[in-house]
């Protein structure tokens, strides 16, 4: 496995709207004061964010029904899996986290600032999206430079990969724990504000552009495609 921590997430407070689920023009109409307080979890917490990001990456052995064997005796499943990854020579399979601190923070505002709390829950949300596409993002560049393309994330939850299925096939691939991310019995990942994805590599990959394509969400979100890489 391989671990990566120098990254640096340029995160505004119109992110920490998002990463609440707002949408940062009608907040700044509407409700101006939830910018301040977007600003102040800005201000207050991005220190206490540790983005790493932790990955191996596996030679495909073939594809048989809806299984991507891999090397080393590792599998990956399911519907979406074969439809997307089923052409690629190798997959990359990621763990991203801005660590547990930001938990903490959360968990200690709500009981006496909620509105300040949403905020913080808000930025380590958007850190984490900005993170996972950053890695993604600098993996695709690693192909390109080798002549060869990549697919886009793949992450459990997406249509054709159910959470319960993917979590634990990607868990079994790489060991997370030096990035300090673990699954719990429910097939959460702890800290809270960890996102898990795989990359196909490989030549002639055809499929989507962007992962808002597989989402369940993507004919209705409003918020596609606007967490910075």
């Amino acid at each position: 496995m391989t671990l990566l921590t120098d990254w640096q997430l340029d995160l505004q407070a119109d992110h920490v709207l998002r990463g609440q689920g707002a949408d940062p023009q009608v907040i700044r109409e509407r409700r101006p004061q939830l910018v301040a307080v977007a600003e102040r979890a800005l201000r207050e917490a991005l220190s206490d964010l540790s983005p790493v990001v932790t990955y191996g990456e596996l030679e495909v052995k073939g594809l048989r029904h809806e299984t991507l064997d891999l090397e080393g005796g590792g599998s990956l499943r399911g519907a979406l899996i074969a439809q997307h990854l089923a052409g690629a020579r190798s997959v990359i399979a990621a763990v991203c986290t801005v660590g547990q601190a930001i938990d903490g923070r959360v968990s200690q505002a709500m009981d006496s600032d909620p509105v300040f709390g949403l905020a913080l829950d808000g930025l380590g949300s958007a850190a984490t999206e900005a993170l996972a596409s950053a890695a993604a993002g600098r993996f695709e560049q690693r192909a390109a430079a080798d002549d060869l393309q990549a697919t886009i994330p793949l992450s459990p939850g997406m249509i054709g990969w159910d959470v319960a299925e993917g979590q634990p096939q990607i868990f079994a691939l790489i060991d997370p724990s030096p990035a300090g991310v673990s699954l719990n019995s429910n097939g959460m990942m702890i800290p809270r504000k960890s996102i898990s994805f795989v990359i196909g590599i490989g030549r002639d990959l055809a499929g989507p552009t962007r992962a808002c394509d597989l989402c369940s969400l993507h004919e209705t979100c409003r918020y596609q495609d606007h967490f910075p890489g």
